[in-house]
């Protein structure tokens, strides 16, 4: 069965209550602040979840238990006044909490913005297939990239706000490794982790008809041969139209990294993009996964963008 568009939530409007989460690793309390004031600035009201700013107390890598992570995302999303949720930041810890979330209310909620990416893969897959709902992979809320690049914060804004005016996405980096043209329905994240979820009891069983979104970080570019390995032979890029790639920040020499691209995903028989401009570079676009995308990237050098064929949000 091929992909289908999902569910698409309401862009914000000002006075929109925005809940900050923090599904994954520790957060900086000064970044959070920052970051919370950004929001403010934007007409925006954002509250933070109970537990945001939590330490597990034995795993210090995790932003408080399992059940306190889930709890503050859980009620966020199930309270009828918070019209958007954002993560702090990623790290680690999400595969450790989805399960504990109930997708039934989640379900009967409805859509809502959801924002995040890194760790945050694990829920954008889990909203598109639990759920059914569109979700962004963009900035989070106390990230370096969302506090001090301008041009990341303003995709952020637009696409909250004006989603109709950034349909047509990518940087001046972006580049074709495969050229050609190629039309689906967008989803992906964290490249790493999409290979971590694949073969869990919830995972995407077919991509047939996606246009793969995919970025990574600290992954030497052996360790991102492993991991495209693991998925081409468990037939997970079977049918997908096209791959946009994104940042690959600390994978070591680029052009070892894009040698692994070339090699792993050249043989696909798709188009693919590298350095678009979204996830742990130095400016990370917003890209709405779950969505109908055109995909263009021309043999003759020209620009090479993903075009959405309707804004993220409604």
């Amino acid at each position: 069965m091929s992909l289908v568009a999902l569910a698409r939530p309401a862009r914000l409007r000002p006075g929109a209550r925005v809940a900050v989460v923090a599904p994954s690793g520790p957060v900086p309390a000064d970044r959070l602040a920052s970051g919370l004031d950004l929001l403010r600035g934007w007409d925006l009201d954002p509250v933070a979840g109970s537990h945001v700013l939590d330490v597990h107390p034995s795993l210090d890598y995790l932003a408080g238990t399992d059940e306190a992570r889930a709890r503050d995302l859980q009620d966020a999303w199930c309270d009828p006044s918070v019209d958007a949720v954002l993560c702090a930041r990623g790290g680690y810890g999400a595969h450790r909490m989805v399960d504990l979330l109930d997708w039934a209310a989640i379900r009967e909620a409805g859509p809502k913005v959801f924002v995040g990416y890194s760790d945050i893969t694990v829920l954008h897959e889990a909203f598109a297939l639990r759920a059914g709902f569109s979700t962004l992979h963009g900035p989070m809320a106390a990230t370096e990239v969302f506090l001090k690049d301008g041009d990341t914060q303003e995709a952020l804004r637009s696409t909250l706000f004006e989603p109709e005016s950034v349909r047509t996405l990518g940087l001046d980096t972006a580049a074709a490794l495969v050229p050609g043209t190629a039309r689906g329905i967008t989803y992906g994240g964290c490249v790493s982790l999409l290979a971590a979820d694949a073969g869990t009891p919830y995972a995407r069983t077919s991509a047939r008809g996606g246009l793969l979104v995919i970025e990574d970080v600290t992954e030497d570019p052996y360790r991102l041969d492993g991991i495209l390995t693991r998925l081409l032979r468990r037939g997970a890029f079977d049918g997908i139209t096209g791959v946009v790639c994104g940042s690959w920040a600390q994978c070591g020499p680029y052009e070892q990294v894009r040698a692994v691209l070339a090699d792993r995903l050249g043989g696909l028989g798709v188009p693919v993009v590298e350095e678009l401009g979204f996830g742990h570079g130095p400016t990370a676009l917003t890209v709405p996964l779950g969505v109908p995308a055109v995909l263009d990237a021309p043999a003759d050098g020209g620009r090479c963008t993903l075009t959405v064929e309707v804004p993220a949000l409604v």
